[in-house]
């Protein structure tokens, strides 16, 4: 049973489009994250909390701090020495890694370990989040807060899928491939353009209008907090044909085919919409196959590639207001 601790991600009320935006990075990670966007107290912090219940399991060496899979290049060992043969694996869950406002540049990429420096004299990699979000998901809430610096370190690591730290003398390369999902309240400002642009997919979320939904809301938080274990029992069937439903996609994903006729459309639709560079096409077609998978085909049709035009594109219309840009031209 899951941990009465997480809220279970399918009892979350009538936010569709973000769990669908959440569900297809889970099914091709290559789509680089999502950026929710949403007033206080919509539901989106709750989400992506919840979504660690959800994610699917990945073969790790047991005890890697860079999260590494068997058989992969081990020459980062230097960092925690050399590893066992044979080595070790265990299965677990993806993990969802929370980056909190306030960290700071050494928490983020990693760090000397001084108290072994003082005691050893020996210089220790400490590593960071950066290394703990290799193969996962790191999660920024509230990220239009985040300090510049550490935006520009994050854009870095996305980027380049490694993370490079040179302190007194050592120089530290690891591999750091996740999945950005950030959440933002506009009241507290807005994102820079080179981060708003790394997210692959945009939704933007607002406080349910329906008042019989409301009270769905209100009484399933109530019922949640009365009862924690009962409650995620309660959802537990549901849950798991969500997990084997996504594994489905998973399996299917490589697959799908994509037409000639919906790669240029997607191409043109790109243009007309005026946003800039490729990655905006890039990132359609990769969401239009993975909403090909998650609806059970092996063909993408014309409505996977609206729905991924609706969730890949609006925020990369920079010549319109940020309010203007959840209807598409």
């Amino acid at each position: 049973m899951q941990s009465p601790t997480i809220y279970p991600f399918v009892a979350i009320v009538r936010q569709d489009e973000m769990k669908l935006a959440l569900i297809l990075n889970i099914i091709n990670p290559l789509i680089s994250g999502v950026l929710i966007r949403g007033d206080k107290g919509t539901g989106k912090s709750t989400a992506v909390r919840a979504l660690a219940a959800i994610l699917p399991e990945i073969d790790v060496v047991e005890n890697c701090p860079f999260q590494l899979p068997p058989g992969s290049n081990h020459a980062i060992c230097q960092v925690c020495g050399p590893c066992p043969d044979p080595v070790r694996v265990i299965r677990r869950k993806v993990r969802v890694i929370e980056l909190p406002v306030g960290a700071t540049e050494d928490r983020v990429v990693g760090s000397m370990d001084l108290e072994t420096a003082i005691k050893e004299g020996e210089r220790r990699f400490e590593p960071g989040i950066l290394a703990a979000a290799h193969r996962g998901i790191l999660y920024v809430d509230e990220v239009n807060l985040l300090d510049d610096h550490v935006v520009d370190l994050l854009l870095d690591a996305a980027a380049m899928g490694t993370n490079t730290v040179e302190r007194e003398g050592i120089s530290i390369s690891h591999p750091s491939r996740f999945t950005l999902v950030g959440t933002m309240n506009p009241e507290e400002g807005e994102l820079r353009p080179q981060l708003l642009d790394r997210f692959g997919l945009y939704v933007r979320i607002t406080g349910i209008p329906d008042p019989m939904a409301r009270v769905e809301v209100m009484e399933r938080r109530a019922a949640f907090e009365q009862d924690a274990a009962a409650f995620v029992q309660r959802w537990e069937p549901e849950s798991h044909a969500l997990q084997a439903q996504i594994q489905s996609a998973i399996q299917r994903h490589p697959l799908v085919r994509i037409e000639r006729t919906h790669t240029v459309g997607i191409a043109r639709r790109c243009i007309e919409a005026g946003v800039d560079g490729h990655r905006a096409d890039i990132i359609t077609y990769k969401a239009a196959t993975a909403l090909a998978a998650w609806r059970g085909r092996n063909q993408v049709a014309d409505e996977d590639v609206e729905t991924a035009i609706s969730l890949a594109l609006p925020h990369r219309l920079r010549r319109l207001p940020f309010d203007e840009i959840d209807r598409l031209p």
